[in-house]
């Protein structure tokens, strides 16, 4: 029975591989992908192969596969061939290799190109730990996480000094499967910027969807900024918020990090007056994802070195309910009374009803953080005592207090009623004006001027006293000349 079309181009098919496998006598081509090896599903790649002038013939092959994935022939004098995939899927990750053929036979195979499609699953999630903030020098540790089940990791180095590295997958504590990717010492010559994918072992060339960027940010040693809030250290829920990082070294622009996250938003700076930089975080509406500590940093243009942190900020959410756990507000009472005399014992009382592991007394207008102390039992009831002892007029104000708990020691309960504690008679009731480092010198510099003044006052006067007694002493001496030459 003659063999059929099909059977046909099969044999010439495997005739021509055989022969272009023995023969090999050409230089191999070059072959690669634009705009990337590295393509989201749904988007156009193209794959060139480029050999010799002298080429005819251009063959693509995909590994597991029996027979040329392509085949081209140049379009006019050329010594290159393209494959254009206008829609990138699973179907065509893979590894191609490619040659050619002239008259005098065929190319050995090009390198092989991978070519991954991604954005098939879900992207994982990515983290910096401790901090994406790392002191120059220091190491860190990239952790990539996902809830598909992945057994393999990549990961990708952005910029001039591209690199990446492959991990195997393992299990989380949490359920989830991680990769581990130790970096470092990171220093501020270059940019550390990455992605990281999850794909499985079966399927090298079919991966998830690109993480978010993690950029590290690298401290060094030089000025730390001050980083404040006007609002003062706790801040009510719902009140729209803004932190302020400011220097008087001539920064730029600023950074902003918090413990345990991960964003690092940055914000040109401004100058609101002569020698000051500054730049304004706002953070919008306050809820319980912004109470914790924060730190910024200021930096120089476009290097990659920041500043050392500013002292940290803690920031309070009150008014906020973590899983419905701060319900009531706690109350506050003064013994002996609200009104009292300076140098008497004074101690405020903070109680609630429900599960409260730390109180938290603060005075209206104060820029200190507030005083903590830790919750005892009493009769059913949670409550802690702030002693005042011994008052002073300064301890006058208004205060206020607050419960937390230890699993969210950032997020305070509502705040009681306010207490107004009088401090009155004695010598006190006037308290000491408290003067700044300027009001000192600028105080010292009008007793010097002062003084200057009142002794070139006195010098003129004694100099015109000495000068009118000098005068009368003439007068005195031409008048008895002139009754001298009288007689």
């Amino acid at each position: 029975m003659a063999p059929g079309p099909s059977t046909l181009l099969g044999l010439a098919l495997c005739l021509a591989q055989t022969a272009r496998t023995q023969q090999g006598t050409l230089p191999k081509p070059t072959i690669w992908a634009e705009p990337g090896s590295v393509v989201p599903s749904g988007t156009p790649v193209t794959v060139w192969c480029q050999g010799t002038l002298e080429a005819q013939v251009f063959h693509l092959d995909k590994e597991g596969t029996s027979v040329p994935w392509d085949r081209q022939k140049p379009p006019g004098p050329g010594d290159k061939a393209q494959l254009a995939i206008p829609q990138m899927t699973e179907q065509h990750a893979g590894s191609y290799q490619c040659y050619y053929s002239t008259p005098t036979g065929w190319s050995e195979g090009s390198d092989r190109l991978e070519l991954v499609v991604t954005g098939s699953y879900s992207k994982p999630s990515f983290l910096a730990l401790p901090s994406p903030v790392v002191t120059s020098g220091r190491n860190v540790i990239l952790q990539c996480l996902s809830l598909q089940g992945f057994n393999r990791f990549f990961l990708t180095k952005e910029g001039e000094d591209e690199s990446s590295w492959t991990v195997d997958g393992e299990r989380h504590p949490d359920g989830q499967i991680q990769a581990l990717f130790p970096m470092g010492p990171v220093t501020p010559g270059h940019r550390w910027t990455f992605r990281c994918y999850g794909f499985y072992r079966h399927t090298p060339r079919v991966w998830s969807a690109p993480s978010n960027p993690l950029e590290l940010l690298v401290s060094g040693l030089s000025g730390k900024p001050s980083l404040l809030t006007l609002q003062g250290p706790v801040v009510t829920s719902g009140q729209n918020l803004t932190l302020q990082c400011r220097s008087d070294v001539g920064y730029t622009r600023f950074a902003l990090s918090k413990v345990g996250g991960q964003d690092l938003p940055q914000r040109p700076a401004r100058r609101p007056q002569v020698g000051l930089a500054q730049a304004d975080f706002p953070l919008g509406p306050v809820g319980t994802i912004h109470g914790g500590r924060y730190r910024c940093y200021g930096g120089h243009g476009l290097s990659s070195e920041w500043s050392a942190p500013s002292e940290p900020l803690e920031l309070l959410v009150a008014g906020e309910e973590p899983a419905g756990r701060l319900r009531d507000r706690p109350s506050l009472s003064v013994r002996p009374g609200p009104s009292v005399a300076p140098g008497e014992n004074v101690t405020l009382l903070c109680q609630s009803g429900n599960r409260t592991d730390t109180f938290l007394l603060s005075k209206e207008g104060a820029a200190h953080r507030p005083l903590r102390l830790r919750s005892q039992g009493q009769d059913g009831r949670y409550q802690a005592e702030f002693s005042l002892s011994p008052v002073t007029s300064a301890h006058g104000g208004t205060y206020r207090c607050y419960g937390s708990l230890s699993t969210d020691p950032y997020l305070l309960s509502q705040p009681s009623e306010p207490l107004a504690l009088v401090v009155s008679g004695g010598s006190e009731d006037q308290p000491a004006p408290q003067w700044s480092q300027e009001q000192q010198r600028l105080t010292w510099y009008l007793s010097v001027l002062i003084g200057v003044s009142v002794t070139f006052v006195l010098l003129l006067l004694v100099l015109l006293f000495l000068f009118l007694l000098h005068r009368g002493q003439d007068r005195r001496r031409k008048s008895g000349a002139a009754v001298s030459d009288a007689h």
